[in-house]
């Protein structure tokens, strides 16, 4: 039995918990899921984006928890060094860190506009100005890392910590029909098709969970 426990909220509104259990999937480690509930005070805090600490997702590993999302990215690259969840050469590594830290400190506008909800389907949504400029540069990311390395993954042919720090986003341009070139279209598509997503979105949609404040009419 898997030592491995990791804590997450909400499938279907959770980015936080999307990113950490990605990781985990992508890393091949076998864990069980501690799900808390979204009614949870805290829970809720981090999920409306009110919380100035993300506690959640969590791994416990043999004596050892972290939390933070990059922390564990950057914990199970060393227990998992075979998964590649970060790229071997010292150079494409720490242009993978880079965005990976932007897209962990930043795109405020994009996060409260555009709220992850993967049973949401929002397609007449309209931008506003900064958040469509979170969205220029998430586009030009993701177009200089797919050309850089030749995808279809950011840093190449095998998905790392960079594209599970992504794939909510992924999630949102879906729910709310945001235009992409092509390229980036199929980017989504490539995300979207991986196991470990399609076992998360069906999990999303069997969740009864929801959060009033995230399902507004547009």
């Amino acid at each position: 039995m898997s030592t491995a426990v990791l804590t997450i909220s909400s499938k279907n509104y959770g980015a936080w918990a999307l990113r950490g259990w990605l990781m985990a999937r992508l890393a091949g480690l076998e864990f069980t899921e501690r799900a808390i509930s979204p009614d949870d005070p805290a829970m809720r805090a981090e999920i409306l984006l009110l919380s100035s600490s993300i506690r959640v997702p969590a791994l416990e590993h043999d004596g050892v928890r972290v939390w933070d999302t990059l922390a564990i990215g950057e914990y199970l690259n060393e227990i998992k060094p075979e998964a590649g969840l970060l790229p071997a050469d010292r150079a494409t590594r720490a242009h993978c860190r880079a965005i990976c830290g932007e897209m962990h400190s930043g795109f405020s506008a994009l996060r409260s506009s555009l709220p992850m909800n993967i049973k949401g389907h929002f397609p007449k949504f309209r931008l506003w100005s900064r958040a469509q400029a979170d969205v220029d540069r998430i586009v030009a990311i993701w177009t200089e890392c797919l050309q850089t390395y030749g995808g279809p993954s950011l840093f190449g042919s095998r998905p790392c910590v960079a594209d599970a720090m992504f794939a909510p986003v992924v999630t949102r341009f879906i729910s709310y029909g945001v235009a992409l070139d092509p390229a980036c279209a199929e980017y989504c598509r490539t995300i979207m098709a991986l196991p470990a997503m399609q076992e998360w979105v069906a999990g999303a949609r069997a969740e009864p969970d929801e959060i009033e404040e995230l399902e507004a009419e547009f």
